[in-house]
């Protein structure tokens, strides 16, 4: 039995990192602050089910509170707390992606340090490559975000692996492509378009919708991350869904599998969007034994599913 701490752990990927882990058996310590970036309530939702199923959790802001006690037994850490976000990461609020990412997993990386460095799991993004043209990523690329995002994650990516390199600190980062499924944050494209399907209602789509990226169902991508403790040679992995699709083929399936059509309206498209993000997964599949198994419209059938049985996602679409 590992003892695990998992932050960031009231959102959509950690909550379910944090089920998975408990099912098999592992302890696991919680940690979030519950930032304003959506409601509080609905974070605490998320806890729900891994409260029940014997989740330690604690309230703590990995910017500024103390950090010397949280690494005490914990045999990995599972680093998912982050400011998330391209379009809002523009302007006066990249303080708050400097604090929440970069100074945050700098404090971490200490704590972990004076801990007897436990295995470090470092949650990345695919936001770090920018715009992808021709084959897809691999992760020897050079690193090219158009977001101040996906800088941010590309310097904690750099951070991560300084503290690899000079203090021999056990570490992987998982670059995410897309993660989507019930709990996904609601300004994200998928969730705000069911809810507007559902309702409806208008849905923006920025741009031309011809955007194309390799989603990932969230229970793959759990997958990804605890083989990735466990098994994992290289410093960096691509985590992504097997094909790609553009978002009007996913607007589709939400159409089909709600039973009623979209009323999309197209708008410029958004400043650090990138257009095409498809990943190699050669890395992932030879290394740890990753085969994205949940295809889109699986995935969505699910997300659409869990959608219509929450009250408070059926409120908001009528809203």
């Amino acid at each position: 039995m590992r003892r695990c701490l998992v932050t960031g752990a009231a959102g959509f990927i950690g909550s379910h990192l944090c089920e998975a882990l408990l099912a098999r058996g592992d302890r696991v310590l919680g940690v979030d602050c519950f930032t304003d970036n959506y409601e509080s309530a609905r974070k605490r939702a998320n806890l729900a089910d891994a409260l029940a199923a014997g989740l330690e959790f604690r309230g703590l802001d990995l910017t500024h509170d103390p950090l010397d006690t949280l690494l005490e037994e914990v045999d990995i850490v599972f680093h998912l707390a982050a400011q998330p976000g391209v379009r809002t990461s523009w302007g006066e609020d990249f303080d708050l992606y400097a604090r929440r990412n970069l100074v945050a997993t700098q404090r971490l990386l200490e704590a972990t340090l004076k801990a007897g460095r436990p295995r470090f799991v470092f949650a990345s993004s695919s936001s770090v490559y920018g715009d992808l043209s021709g084959r897809p990523a691999r992760e020897s690329d050079r690193l090219a975000p158009v977001s101040p995002y996906g800088l941010t994650k590309a310097a904690c990516e750099e951070l991560v692996d300084v503290y690899r390199r000079v203090h021999g600190v056990s570490v992987v980062s998982l670059r995410y492509f897309t993660v989507y499924g019930p709990r996904q944050r609601p300004e994200m494209a998928f969730a705000s378009f069911i809810r507007a399907v559902l309702a409806g209602a208008p849905l923006c789509v920025f741009g031309d919708g011809g955007q194309t990226r390799n989603f990932t169902y969230v229970t793959d991508a759990i997958a990804a991350t605890i083989a990735a403790a466990e098994l994992s040679t290289e410093p960096v992995y691509n985590v992504s869904g097997e094909k790609s699709a553009t978002l009007l083929e996913a607007i589709a399936h939400i159409e089909r599998l709600a039973g009623r059509p979209a009323l999309i309206r197209f708008a410029p498209s958004a400043r650090g969007d990138a257009y095409r993000t498809t990943a190699d997964l050669t890395a992932a599949r030879r290394d740890l034994g990753y085969s994205p198994e949940v295809m889109l419209g699986q995935g969505l059938a699910r997300q659409v599913q869990a959608a219509m049985r929450n009250p408070t996602e059926l409120a908001e679409a009528v809203a």
